[in-house]
């Protein structure tokens, strides 16, 4: 166990609800990991085995296309945790998770989730809000790539990622660092498509490209 694993339990959206007492108890079930930029993290035959949880870093959902493109459907970042649903139906999942980035990850097996939330309700309440949200974000999801207009499909993903994001005094800021092919690959465009409309919307003062890829959505983009 690393010194601060309490500390970096806490800020899971999962367990924040939960005392240092109480962390402490819990945390013999995880097992902590160092995983490499560009590591496979989860494979889709092993995702109904384990839950992950993100200490930091950041790691991306892929699923690769019948003519082998590389579709990202998620990106989690610290803080975020994913693979509960399949553990709660033992169905596998039709994806990859592959790190983005250097990360710290939590990981803990079924046998051990299934005792966690059945000894703290805290977390089984927590859990199905969570649940609720993902499933509102998977209809907007569906309802982005049915639009035809590719800015009103990149403008849907970025409401969409709302919240994940911080208020600024000039709008909101995305705390998803996505680059153009990212973008690309998640409302299914090509990345001229993005590149042209992210540059446009910035001439016109609707977002501003931060530094470290963070986006923001300024007074003009959300009215």
């Amino acid at each position: 166990m690393y010194d601060n694993t309490i500390a970096l339990l806490k800020k899971i959206e999962l367990l924040d609800s939960l005392s240092d007492e109480e962390l402490k108890d819990i945390s013999v079930a995880f097992v902590i990991k160092k995983v490499n930029r560009n590591e496979l993290v989860l494979h889709e035959e092993d995702t109904n085995n384990f839950m992950y949880m993100v200490l930091s870093g950041e790691l991306k959902v892929v699923q690769t296309s019948a003519v082998g493109n590389e579709i990202i459907l998620a990106i989690h970042e610290s803080g975020q945790f994913f693979g509960e649903v399949s553990l709660i139906d033992g169905k596998t999942s039709p994806a990859t998770v592959i790190s983005a980035k250097e990360s710290l990850i939590a990981i803990i097996s079924k046998q051990d989730f299934f005792w966690l939330i059945g000894k703290h309700g805290k977390i089984r309440d927590k859990l199905l809000q969570i649940l609720c949200v993902r499933l509102r974000d998977s209809w907007e999801k569906i309802r982005m790539l049915t639009m035809k207009d590719p800015a009103e499909r990149i403008k849907a993903l970025f409401l969409g990622l709302r919240h994940n994001s911080e208020k600024s005094t000039h709008g909101i800021v995305l705390k998803v660092k996505l680059t153009h092919q990212n973008i690309a690959d998640m409302t299914g465009l090509t990345r001229e498509t993005v590149t042209r409309i992210l540059k446009k919307w910035q001439t016109s003062g609707k977002i501003t490209i931060l530094e470290k890829r963070f986006i923001r959505l300024n007074s003009e983009f959300i009215i």
